[in-house]
């Protein structure tokens, strides 16, 4: 039986924390464990931390996203995620633990051994096998926008990848309607609308000025009725408009975090959770007339 707890999050009522925990070698903001002596005993002393300091979720994925990474074939994953989602399970119970993945049979899985969330970067778009697995769990599903395309990454040494020659008739437009093309196969493949989170996908095939342009308007993708979940965490999109590698984005980070949740984020994805969960706390504040104020005299 998969022991899981309760799946469904009081949206509304404050921003949400998932911290991310990457089993790659290959991760684009330094972070990975992956290669090292023992990668499941750090995930736990990470998540330890991320607990302690806010997270609401733990977001586990064994596949590099950064623009340019390598393709990590199934039994792989597999071997990357699945010790560290068990250990996690049995260290922390009661938290929600999210597989990022978008193949069916690391989430099918996942879902075994103690997984209660899927987060897949395609929308249900690149295994048609997926949404019967999280139909057959009932679990909630994080459905990302992505137009990642082979040849329009451009990559620098300091900065890292950006996309470029991305093209949208409509950015907004297009983003609402391939977010909804992917709610209709989940919808196809039996998963119910309050199961169903949207991610627009900040950093996947956008440019800069289009990342830069979507937070700004992420009213626009919150207005389709689903909750949102938006990952800005130390990408490129910042180290671009301010010149800094990944281990200097802390402020950029906090800045597009603050606006999104201003835009109606409901689940912000970082790397820093201390910290963000600080920012989300003083933005709530303020975007929701005082949730989580310690003196409001």
């Amino acid at each position: 039986m998969n022991l899981q707890p309760a799946p469904i999050l009081p949206w509304g009522t404050r921003t949400f924390i998932m911290g991310i925990i990457n089993i790659t070698p290959d991760s684009f903001s330094g972070d990975g464990l992956m290669p090292r002596q023992n990668p499941v005993e750090d995930a736990v002393g990470q998540a330890t931390l991320f607990v302690r300091d806010g997270a609401d979720i733990l977001d586990v994925g064994g596949e590099s996203t950064r623009p340019g990474a390598d393709l990590v074939e199934v039994e792989e994953e597999l071997d990357r995620v699945i010790p560290v989602i068990k250990a996690l399970r049995v260290n922390f119970p009661e938290i929600r633990i999210s597989v990022d993945t978008y193949k069916s049979e690391v989430a099918r899985e996942a879902l075994k051994v103690g997984a209660s969330w899927v987060n897949d970067i395609w929308g249900l778009r690149a295994d048609p096998e997926l949404a019967g697995v999280i139909s057959d769990y009932q679990v909630p599903v994080i459905l990302m926008h992505n137009r990642l395309k082979p040849g329009s990454a451009a990559l620098e040494a300091r900065l890292g990848g950006r996309y470029v020659g991305v093209d949208y008739e409509d950015l907004i437009g297009d983003i609402r309607r391939e977010l909804l093309a992917s709610v209709a196969l989940a919808h196809a493949g039996g998963i119910p609308d309050d199961l169903i989170i949207l991610d627009p996908g900040i950093g996947f095939g956008k440019t800069v000025s289009q990342n830069l342009e979507l937070i700004a308007r992420l009213d626009e993708i919150k207005s389709l009725g689903y909750p949102l979940l938006v990952g800005p965490s130390r990408k490129s999109f910042i180290g671009y408009t301010l010149d800094l590698p990944p281990d200097e984005r802390l402020e950029g980070t906090a800045a597009a975090v603050a606006l999104s949740i201003a835009r109606g984020a409901d689940i912000v994805r970082v790397h820093d959770v201390r910290k963000m969960t600080r920012v989300a706390r003083m933005a709530d504040a303020i975007v929701r007339r005082g949730y989580g104020v310690v003196n409001n005299s």
